[in-house]
């Protein structure tokens, strides 16, 4: 199994992540996006990151790559068992993927004096959901899940960005310090990502 990723990208991250999680015997093979080895375009023709090929299969979306992983090596489990659990799961990592996601990357791509607007509004978006991160210490979990595994590259990334969590409130940092101390998510992080860390505190 080799998972082609992007030392930047956070929908790599985010397989990677999921790798670290679940102990998954793979090869990380690292590249440009900007110029993908002729190796994957072959087996995918976008070209893009991350990439998961395991035999004869392909894939080549972060989400569907995730679920993957979580269901070929079922321990430790990062969905739920039944399918109201797993769905609700899914429609939740939909609408970080829909609401927070978009805003971090319009940030990032435009730099932040273009984006001001843009970057109020996530602070202010993460700010209301304060009664989220202060319910349970996972994502409306008492349970880490593939949830988490999809905030925790988000969160990593607000502090490059300007955005300071421990100006969102208790919960967002307590729950972000949760994360990011855990040693899969240490092991997952690039030398890139975590100069992004180092940005944030400069």
């Amino acid at each position: 199994m080799t998972l082609f990723s992007s030392p930047t990208c956070i929908m790599s991250h985010c397989a990677r992540l999921v790798i670290h999680e679940k102990g998954v015997p793979a090869d990380i093979e690292f590249f440009d996006p900007n110029d993908p080895p002729e190796d994957l375009l072959e087996l995918n023709p976008n070209g893009n990151a991350p990439t998961l090929v395991e035999r004869d299969l392909v894939l080549y979306d972060a989400r569907i790559i995730m679920e993957y992983l979580d269901e070929r090596f079922p321990h430790p489990a990062l969905h739920q068992m039944d399918p109201v659990s797993r769905a609700n799961t899914r429609m939740l990592i939909k609408r970080i993927d829909q609401e927070w996601y978009p805003m971090l990357e319009d940030i990032l791509t435009n730099g932040e004096k273009k984006s001001g607007k843009t970057k109020k509004s996530l602070k202010e978006s993460l700010l209301a959901a304060g009664p989220v991160f202060d319910a349970t210490p996972y994502f409306m979990s008492e349970e880490y899940s593939l949830i988490d595994c999809a905030m925790a590259p988000f969160l990593w990334r607000l502090g490059s960005v300007g955005i300071d969590i421990t100006g969102l409130g208790k919960g967002i940092t307590a729950y972000a310090n949760r994360l990011f101390a855990r040693k899969a998510f240490q092991d997952s992080l690039t030398n890139q990502e975590k100069e992004m860390m180092a940005v944030a505190h400069k």
